[in-house]
């Protein structure tokens, strides 16, 4: 049926309607608004914004944001601005537009668009898009329609937020048409694999909150097209990523097939090999590894993010002086990356804890020269990850722990309260500020309570994970150090309560709490952990 002809004789209570020389009553209030939500649930799914509304007006701002959040685009897909450094990534995505062609240009100009608007430049993000139409015309003629659903669906969001409702209304129809085209049983919303991949891309850039989505999203495209080499690469480095995201975890070796399929399927993409050599270096195949690496160098000249990942793999073969060289051939492209700052930094710190070794912590001479050198070569490169990146944690913890190498204790102190106030980051970028911020108290601060506060945030943020061992060791070590020079030390009672509870020694535990609760009976975590052990014994 074709509601395109729809006419009101009139907008009053009980209005009569002709269609197609039909005359309906329709027993509604006389407003718009009502008249649409009474009609919208009976209209077919294919009749555009356009047919409906060309003769009463323009739809209600309202029941257009309900059409809105209906399409399958950036604004949809819950990427929220707090969980990114948008200048940050801003700079990465205006990079890898300039330097690297592997991944698609018309993914990165939607997510720019995206991040253009929510940094308030909404002409900025529409220069974007221009981009990215043009990018689909050039490259993408063939699905045209289908690769420009995600890029219409951005349009209709960015003239919705700048009060231009008949532009959004019109890419709203060209979703809609194509959705009648392609006989989706969505009305604005198309299954297709490539917007699925898209959206990985997009979740993927966002950070380690987004990546099991990204995951989600990639294997969702793989169904459809299990051999295409687009959606082999996204998924391959989303769980290089997973792979990765507990820094001092056991490596774990989930990616190495698809990262191995991806580069099969993608036999001339660098980009994706510096990643395979990076997990054959994991997993002890380093000889493997640095052929590839050897390789990719032959291959390109300048390409800042196959660069930087190659000397990752040197300098975690401690070949710092030949990664240092590539971080700095790298920079001389892109010297505002906050990830090849950190990196540098990570270099310096591992030639100043060689000397250190091998001096046996007392350099003396050239090497205490050395060595303070470095230092202030590390806090330098540091410096500049997190002013570049300000929710980088890790660079923070490792910022804040080279100033304290250096006896600069009050700066140390100023990084870690930055970190410590870091807002929308994982539970892995928590856990390690807790335990490092701990380890920094306990000795360099001498603030025993302090520590054993931070190392238990650290355990109830995370309590399965490396550093697990690590921390309950040294809770247990510092607790009971404590406890032997005073047996009344209600923090470390509890602390090794929490402990043993942790590890299942409920009688242990029990034990402890029971010291901790007769000294504050009042204290409602005891009673309640008693509680539990008592039922469980």
């Amino acid at each position: 049926m074709d509601f395109t002809g729809l006419k009101s004789s009139c907008w009053q209570p009980h209005s009569f309607w002709r269609l197609e020389g039909t005359i309906l009553f329709v027993p509604f209030p006389a407003s718009r608004a009502a008249c649409i939500s009474w009609w919208g649930p009976l209209i077919h799914r294919n009749t555009s914004l356009h047919g409906i509304h060309r003769n009463l007006g323009e739809i209600p701002e309202d029941a257009l944001k309900a059409i809105l959040l209906e399409l399958e685009c950036h604004f949809t897909w819950n990427l929220l601005k707090e969980d990114i450094d948008l200048c940050e990534v801003e700079d990465t995505i205006g990079q890898q537009l300039e330097f690297l062609t592997t991944k698609s240009r018309l993914t990165l100009y939607n997510l720019l668009a995206y991040v253009k608007h929510l940094k308030g430049q909404n002409k900025d993000a529409l220069e974007c898009l221009e981009q990215a139409e043009e990018i689909i015309q050039r490259e993408h003629s063939e699905k045209e329609e289908v690769r420009s659903l995600v890029t219409w669906g951005n349009y209709a969001w960015v003239y919705y937020h700048m009060d231009q409702l008949k532009e959004a209304q019109t890419y709203i129809d060209k979703v809609g048409n194509v959705c009648k085209k392609l006989s989706s049983p969505s009305h604005y919303k198309l299954e297709c694999p490539e917007i699925d991949c898209e959206k990985g891309w997009a979740l993927l850039k966002f950070g380690g909150k987004y990546h099991q989505k990204a995951k989600m999203a990639f294997e969702k495209a793989l169904e459809a097209e299990p051999d295409n080499p687009e959606f082999n690469i996204g998924y391959a480095i989303t769980v290089y990523r997973l792979d990765d995201s507990d820094r001092e975890g056991s490596i774990k070796s989930f990616s190495l097939g698809p990262l191995r399929k991806a580069v099969t399927l993608n036999p001339d993409n660098t980009y994706i090999k510096v990643f395979l050599a990076l997990k054959l270096q994991d997993v002890h195949a380093e000889a493997e590894g640095e052929k590839y690496i050897e390789e990719i160098l032959d291959q390109i000249s300048s390409q800042p993010y196959v660069l930087r990942y190659a000397a990752k793999f040197y300098r975690r073969k401690n070949s710092w002086d030949r990664a240092l060289e590539l971080l700095r051939k790298a920079l001389e492209v892109t010297p505002t990356s906050s990830f090849l700052h950190h990196q540098m930094g990570l270099c310096y710190r591992a030639q100043m804890i060689q000397i250190k070794k091998a001096t046996r912590n007392r350099p003396k001479g050239k090497d205490k020269l050395k060595v303070d050198e470095l230092i202030t070569s590390a806090i330098f490169h540091f410096k500049a990850a997190v002013e570049r990146d300000s929710m980088f944690a890790f660079a923070y913890t490792d910022l804040a722990n080279m100033y304290a190498e250096g006896g600069q204790y009050n700066n140390a102190e100023e990084v870690f309260q930055k970190a410590l106030r870091l807002e929308n980051i994982t539970d892995d970028h928590k856990h390690q500020i807790h335990y490092h911020y701990g380890r920094f108290q306990e000795f360099h601060r001498k603030s025993e309570n302090t520590a054993i506060h931070h190392y238990l945030e650290a355990l109830k943020v995370k309590d399965r994970s490396s550093l697990r061992t690590k921390l309950t060791s040294a809770l247990k070590k510092l607790a009971t150090k404590r406890l032997g020079h005073n047996a009344s030390d209600v923090q470390s009672l509890s602390a090794l309560g929490f402990v043993y509870k942790l590890e299942g020694e409920k009688r242990q535990a029990a034990e402890y709490y029971e010291r901790a609760q007769k000294i504050d009976p009042e204290n409602e975590e005891f009673l309640t952990a008693l509680c539990e052990l008592r039922l469980s014994i």
